[in-house]
């Protein structure tokens, strides 16, 4: 048996994509659900679909303490906690400053791990629990232009993984949600993010080409027969919130299982070969 859909489903950036999704289709099956974001208007119509709406912010400790405070408070010990929050900051890492790096760790990872930190003894308390991060594909594997945003996805993953361990003998699962391509607005974030990055100098075309690469992968014949939407991503966060024993990840969408797989049968060389069909080398000159 699961977490009893009566406990408090706490999911965290919920103002779009997959946090969205999560958030109505949970509500509308039933589950006690906290949609939260840092601007809690643009959470209004899920209340609709029965569920409650907090303001919360991963990169602020006060607004975090609040939100779990408000509902332990309320409801006592969180049954669940769907760290979803997140996005990609893109372009050769030369070129990023680095308080955009930071930023990226602070959503990403730090705050990931405080909201853990914050639910956590309430669940141990309780005996029972279940933590869910939302990584992705590219917490196993690594595109050119992408070093930053992989760099968090593999911290959620070694994180995830120890933290599975120590809780496991307090009744708390930790799940791993690993999407691929998934149509929401994270691969206009992501290309976006390039306005961070120095626009000029060697890089100037790299970064120019990630951006293309970026965008495209959401388009066209790949995304047809390999993404997906951000429904599929709420169902696997559904099986694995109803799941006796949930796995310890959950890969989600074709492009997942196919990028992961082919990743794992390649040596470092033979998968920079790969990418180097898929984005253009920085060169002197450029």
């Amino acid at each position: 048996m699961g977490i009893n859909k009566s406990r408090p489903v706490l999911v965290t950036g919920c103002s779009t994509g997959i946090g969205r999704e999560t958030a109505e289709m949970l509500a509308r099956e039933g589950w006690n659900v906290y949609a939260t974001a840092r601007k809690p208007e643009t959470l209004e119509d899920l209340k609709a679909s029965g569920a409650k709406t907090l303001a919360l912010d991963v990169t602020d400790e006060g607004s975090m303490c609040d939100a779990v405070d408000a509902i332990e408070q309320e409801q006592g010990a969180i049954g669940a906690l769907i760290n979803n929050a997140g996005y990609s900051q893109s372009g050769a890492i030369e070129t990023i400053p680095l308080e955009s790096v930071r930023r990226q760790f602070e959503t990403n990872v730090f705050g990931l791990v405080r909201m853990c930190q914050l639910v956590l003894p309430k669940m141990r308390e309780a005996g029972e629990g279940m933590i869910i991060n939302i990584s992705s594909m590219g917490g196993k594997l690594t595109f050119p232009g992408g070093g930053i945003y992989h760099g968090t996805k593999h911290s959620v993953e070694a994180i995830s993984d120890a933290l599975r361990f120590e809780v496991s003998k307090f009744g708390v699962n930790v799940v791993v949600i690993e999407p691929g391509l998934v149509k929401t607005s994270f691969g206009d974030t992501a290309a976006g993010s390039l306005g961070d990055a120095r626009e000029e100098g060697p890089y100037a075309k790299f970064n120019e080409a990630v951006g293309t690469a970026t965008a495209s992968a959401y388009e066209g014949t790949t995304f047809k027969f390999l993404g997906g939407g951000p429904d599929a991503v709420a169902k696997a966060i559904e099986k694995a919130l109803s799941a006796r024993r949930p796995r310890a990840r959950y890969k989600v969408t074709p492009s997942a299982r196919v990028i992961m797989g082919q990743r794992s049968l390649l040596t470092d060389r033979g998968w920079d070969r790969f990418v180097g069909t898929q984005f253009p080398h920085p060169k002197p000159g450029d």
